[in-house]
């Protein structure tokens, strides 16, 4: 009776931890469920919830206090925060385009001159991050990242070796699509741009003592917000082409 009590609490046990694992690793890296601003408790909070609702789907193949048992908790930190650097790969292009855009329009006197003292701050980055953010919760993204997870346990089981090399090359390889997806992002504002700072150029050559600083500058504000409202039609799109080419990946990653 002894030895079935202790072989369930090990089955117990393992399952807990490998749950804790991946969960761990993902909330560690992921976008939204890992987010920086939200607050420590409630991360720990979540990552404690999604392990009891996902330890019985986590089956104990060693033991946990083995050698083979570490081995296995490693693995299960590096499934879950392979999939998360995925997925944050996909808001970090967004984020990337943003800034690019925000050069454009002469927004990075906003970057270097910080009030609040310390390091820059990328205006229009933080505002296609809350975009991008709004959409991925509005479109179920959350749970379906969580059901990806659930299922993982049934296509990529527990073991000591979880994503080969082969699946390690593949998740660097995915950081092409962070500038390929800036590029996406920023297209349409960055094209009117170099449209208006032509046509500064074409006016210093015709008018050289103009200053151009002191006229351009608004202008180039102006119009850039303008070409930023009407390039936001194109943002969910070039998120959506991401976001799919993100979720292939991570099903390919655990085995789906």
């Amino acid at each position: 009776m002894t030895t079935v009590d202790l072989a369930q609490l090990e089955n117990w046990l393992g399952g807990l931890l490998w749950a804790m694992g991946r969960v761990g690793g993902l909330c560690l890296i992921a976008p939204v469920l890992g987010a920086p601003m939200i607050p420590a408790r409630i991360r720990v909070g979540l990552v404690l919830m999604l392990t009891l609702v996902l330890a019985p789907l986590a089956p104990a193949a060693v033991d946990p206090l083995s050698a083979p048992g570490v081995a296995t908790m490693v693995s299960q930190i590096l499934v879950g925060a392979s999939v998360g650097f995925v997925l944050k790969l996909v808001f970090e292009a967004v984020a990337f385009g943003g800034e690019l855009v925000g050069q454009g329009m002469s927004l990075g006197f906003a970057e270097i001159v910080n009030p609040a003292g310390g390091g820059s701050t990328p205006v229009l980055s933080q505002f296609y991050t809350v975009l991008v953010t709004l959409l991925f919760l509005a479109l179920n993204g959350h749970l379906r990242l969580i059901e990806l997870l659930a299922d993982s346990f049934r296509t990529l089981p527990p073991g000591p070796v979880a994503i080969n090399a082969d699946g390690l090359h593949a998740v660097v390889s995915f950081g092409a699509h962070l500038f390929a997806g800036a590029v996406r992002v920023a297209l349409p504002a960055v094209t009117a741009l170099l449209v208006v700072n032509i046509g500064f150029a074409a006016i210093s050559r015709a008018a050289p003592s103009m200053n151009l600083f002191a006229v351009g500058f608004p202008i180039t504000l102006c119009l850039g917000s303008i070409a930023l409202w009407l390039g936001l039609r194109a943002l969910p799109g070039a998120f959506d082409t991401l976001q799919e080419s993100a979720w292939s990946l991570m099903h390919e990653l655990v085995g789906g």
